[in-house]
């Protein structure tokens, strides 16, 4: 009876103590004229609920508190947005004290120059010189057929397998794809340098910044270092070599008639940049749009007639060019659809940059405001039945027009290679639809937050179309 009493007492004092902390810290943010919401726990605070839960957990604050509440998630005192008009004001009004806010573990592994960091005259540098790579000119004379080449040869022989595990074939055609228009000349070992750091380092972005031995922070830091040295060392073989160089890296070193001059530490960081801020998006939507279109076969028909069409009024052995991508209408569809209905970015991050009035509320300096634009992907009076695959709507009103299309971002920070992340996803779609048909095989189950991924892989059986 004794030893009960004490375990009794040991979880009463317990609960208590958590009590009063989860009290003391709602207090510590109860400053007068701060949004509703609750903030969870000293330093942690409403974090494992919020990766745990995930769009779960902002339903339910939505429905205590309203489309604009506070909390305490990823490592900050942080207001949330789910209103679509005053998500689109935040976006357009950077100079208005709303800079980006992301994590501090991306920020440290990205790097200080790198254009999510910075804003400002930095920003508009680093933005520029990332605008002059991606140029319709340069698109379609340098950067598409190195695309093309690459789909041609990558795609190649896949229904020799048994199955394909496509999340792993998306996540490497992503990455190998940015790689090679960034530096075309590296040898078969450089690129696996390449890829097995970048895979820890992605991996580092969005963890907790503990600096121990064995964290993914730690790792993802160690795989930055080891990336900035496998460029040191390219940059300086180029320099030496006096050779000329039409790929990226080559655009980024130019020092004639090259209006965005920057650091050797902006290089790296700007290469960084690129093959980081496409790889998620670019993969995702390359694997999400062959679910769908498996499991939607009116719209995969369509599709199909399609690119079929392109390749009838093309020699078998003619790539693809910037005006077949512009063609591709349908195909445009039905990535804008793919990116809404799997919501691969679920929102964006500001921060602000001194003491503001937003949506009535006074918001402290140094607290981020999270653009959480999920929702507005599932609202029933922007979107007409919201939940079913439907690539149509996009041709038939226009929606990227529209105040609330938000997939890509928006103001100065709108997704600088939108239309090159959405060709690399039509030429993978265009060489894997005139290739080959496929089934699942597995039913594996996919997971939508914190990232859409299927944790045991998306197997498909491939055969010749």
């Amino acid at each position: 009876m004794g030893t009960i009493m004490i375990i009794f007492c040991l979880i009463l004092i317990i609960v208590c103590i958590c009590s009063a902390l989860l009290r003391w810290n709602q207090l510590r943010y109860s400053k007068k004229g701060l949004p509703p919401g609750t903030m969870g726990w000293p330093v942690f605070g409403e974090t494992t609920e919020f990766l745990k839960q995930g769009p779960d957990f902002m339903k339910n604050q939505r429905l205590r508190f309203g489309s604009f509440f506070k909390s305490h998630i990823l490592g900050c005192p942080t207001i949330v947005s789910m209103d679509a008009e005053l998500n689109r004001y935040i976006l357009m009004n950077e100079s208005k004290g709303l800079v980006a806010g992301y994590p501090q573990s991306m920020l440290d592994i990205l790097g200080t120059c790198n254009i999510a960091a910075v804003h400002g005259p930095s920003h508009r540098l680093m933005r520029g010189s990332l605008l002059s790579l991606i140029t319709p000119a340069m698109l379609n004379d340098h950067l598409l057929p190195k695309i093309d080449e690459f789909m041609r040869s990558y795609l190649c022989g896949w229904d020799e397998f048994e199955t394909v595990d496509i999340q792993e074939k998306s996540k490497r055609m992503a990455f190998l794809s940015s790689l090679l228009q960034i530096a075309e000349t590296l040898k078969a070992s450089e690129v696996e340098e390449y890829r097995t750091e970048f895979f820890k380092l992605v991996v580092g972005t969005l963890s907790v910044p503990i600096d121990l031995p064995g964290t993914n922070y730690r790792c993802g830091i160690q795989a930055r270092n080891n990336i900035d040295r496998l460029l040191t060392k390219l940059m300086q073989e180029r320099r030496e070599s006096g050779e000329i160089f039409t790929d990226m890296l080559g655009y980024l070193m130019k020092k004639e008639e090259n209006r965005y001059l920057l650091s050797d530490k902006e290089i790296r960081d700007q290469v960084v940049t690129i093959l980081y801020s496409g790889y998620e998006t670019v993969s995702t939507t390359s694997m999400m749009a062959l679910k769908y279109l498996h499991d939607n076969p009116k719209a995969l028909e369509e599709l199909r007639r399609e690119h079929l069409a392109i390749r009838d009024r093309k020699r078998p052995d003619e790539p693809l060019n910037l005006e077949d991508i512009k063609s591709m209408k349908f195909t445009r569809a039905v990535i804008f659809e793919t990116s809404r209905l799997a919501t691969v970015v679920n929102g964006v991050l500001r921060k602000t940059t001194h003491d503001l009035e937003l949506n009535g509320y006074s918001i402290p300096k140094g607290w981020r405001i999270y653009v959480y634009t999920r929702e507005i992907n599932y609202d029933t009076s922007l979107y007409e039945d919201p939940m079913i695959f439907n690539p149509w709507r996009w041709m038939e009103k226009n929606l990227e027009s529209k105040s609330y299309f938000l997939l890509f971002g928006g103001g100065v920070r709108h997704c600088p290679g939108k239309e090159l992340g959405i060709s690399e996803v039509s030429s993978f779609i265009h060489y894997f639809v005139t290739k080959y048909k496929w089934e699942e095989k597995g039913g594996e189950k996919l997971m939508v937050f914190p990232r859409v991924s299927a944790p045991k892989g998306y197997h498909l059986r491939v055969s010749p179309y």
